[in-house]
């Protein structure tokens, strides 16, 4: 089972109260900030939860698994998370 925005928005409303409606603009606005920070190049560090950041990825040779040629994948910058010891010790 996963928890997915419409669980969290429950749980706001649940906790907090007020419309439903409030509740999920409050998660939609925390998902927004953390793709702002990202977008920026920021880190994003949540106490209890982790820290996610971007990093670059260098251009590199791959293979097409279909023909077997190789192809050139192109530099990038990708989203990282490193879980806090918190989480890692009650996910044990």
């Amino acid at each position: 089972m996963a928890v997915n925005k419409s669980d969290l928005s429950d749980k706001v409303h649940d906790f907090l109260g007020g419309t439903k409606v409030q509740a999920d603009g409050v998660v939609q606005v925390i998902i927004d900030e953390i793709h702002r920070a990202l977008k920026k190049g920021e880190d994003v560090s949540i106490a209890g939860l982790g820290i996610f950041k971007v990093t670059a990825r260098k251009e590199r040779m791959a293979r097409n698994p279909r023909t077997g040629e190789p192809i050139k994948v192109p530099a990038m910058n990708v989203p990282k998370f490193k879980a806090a010891k918190a989480l890692k010790d009650a996910v044990r």
